[in-house]
């Protein structure tokens, strides 16, 4: 189980800083896309059809290490309020809920891959950009989160029989140090 978490983490992690950098290119070309149509009346094809794609990894791709580090929102009105073993039953049922919600966007994301592929689906504009890779790039990103949800239902299922303190939020179980190079 921690050679599973420790790959999941190492590969969410480079997915996040590919996502980091999807996000710099986007905001560069973006710049670049407004200079050159307010001052050279010139805009950068596929500006817009880059950005769109880039999206989908920016969001998907960091949506994993933020379950890692359990870094989501949540309101702790009452979660603070309750002893362990109810704060890991609640996480759990949290974590349940969410494992549904994402095993539902995988399994209709890969549908929508596949379709997008038969029929070669691609951007309207000056320069056509295919859509399934970013489709695939959701389907993806969605199968990881679900694999570490599950890995935190595992978790919380052995807190809730031993008692112990779940992590808090920002304290996921990170694997130090955490590096794609390593």
């Amino acid at each position: 189980m921690r050679l599973i978490r420790t790959i999941l983490e190492k590969f969410a992690f480079a997915i996040l800083v590919i996502g980091g950098i999807g996000m710099l290119m986007s905001m560069f070309l973006g710049v670049a896309d407004v200079v050159g149509t307010q001052g050279l009346g010139m805009p950068v094809p596929g500006a817009k059809e880059v950005t769109e794609s880039t999206m989908v990894l920016i969001v998907f791709g960091a949506l994993t290490y933020a379950q890692i580090r359990r870094s989501h929102i949540r309101v702790e009105l009452l979660y603070t309020q309750m002893p362990a073993r109810v704060r890991s039953c609640m996480d759990f049922i949290a974590h349940a809920f969410a494992f549904l919600f994402f095993a539902l966007m995988v399994w209709q994301a890969y549908h929508e891959a596949i379709f997008s592929m038969d029929i070669d689906e691609s951007t309207d504009g000056l320069i056509r950009f295919p859509l399934w890779p970013a489709r695939i790039v959701l389907a993806a990103g969605a199968g990881l989160v679900c694999l570490q949800l599950l890995l935190d239902m595992i978790d919380d299922a052995r807190r809730v029989r031993s008692g112990e303190e779940p992590p808090a939020i920002g304290q996921g179980e990170i694997i130090p140090p955490v590096s794609p190079l390593t």
